[in-house]
């Protein structure tokens, strides 16, 4: 799989911002204080969100929600495109980024020494019927040459038993599948759903991490 593949699966702009607002929202109630896998970021700027992905291993992605569409680039730190092979990124990976998404390509958090620190990048303009991704030669010889095929995974599928299994294999832990389902129903998070994912978390320091994602929370609090 590569950009290309991701660029025709992705769903539309605002399904996509759900579904990385809901995989961040079970993601905090499991995991309050540690470093996360998958977050958002409802409060980056007054124009902009942002859905990241950081596995600890050097390996990332990140969603830029913007007036101007949405922006995506991951980076596979053991790729053959990566960056630092060449010290530049791959030929046509960014070339054709719109100009008004050049401010995320240069953006200080995604670049080592003003280089991109990028091996896939897809985009989609606001008011475009599809997603993009750069004329690419990939190399030969490697099913997934830019790591969209593991990093975009739980993106392109948007089932709640999806995450579930991540969940599971990367905590160590049982997941609730019903408490998942409501979160990716983007129902408002009450105080069974949080019990249910994590019996030992306060409920108002969920209650703050939703506000940072822009998750609803229940109105009656006893539920």
């Amino acid at each position: 799989m590569t950009a290309h593949d991701v660029a025709r699966a992705l769903p539309d702009v605002p399904v996509l911002r759900d579904l990385c607002r809901s995989m961040a929202m079970v993601e905090a109630v499991l995991n309050p204080d540690g470093e996360r896998y998958y977050s958002f970021s409802a409060t980056r700027s007054q124009t902009e969100e942002t859905a990241s992905m950081r596995n600890g291993a050097g390996d990332e992605f990140d969603i830029v929600f913007c007036e101007a569409g949405a922006y995506l680039r991951g980076f596979d730190h053991e790729s053959p495109m990566s960056p630092y092979v060449n010290d530049v990124p791959w030929p046509g990976v960014v070339d054709s980024v719109p100009e008004v998404f050049q401010g995320c390509v240069e953006e200080p958090a995604f670049t080592d020494d003003g280089v991109p620190r990028v091996t896939a990048c897809i985009w989609r303009e606001a008011g475009s019927e599809r997603w993009q991704a750069g004329e690419i030669d990939f190399p030969e010889g490697h099913a997934d040459p830019d790591g969209s095929g593991w990093l975009f995974q739980l993106l392109l599928d948007p089932a709640p038993e999806a995450f579930q299994r991540f969940a599971e294999a990367y905590y160590e832990t049982t997941v609730d599948i019903e408490a998942v389902r409501e979160v990716y129903a983007l129902r408002p998070l009450s105080r069974k759903t949080v019990r249910a994912l994590n019996s030992t978390v306060p409920f108002a320091t969920v209650a703050d991490e939703a506000a940072s994602i822009g998750y609803a929370i229940g109105v009656d609090l006893s539920a």
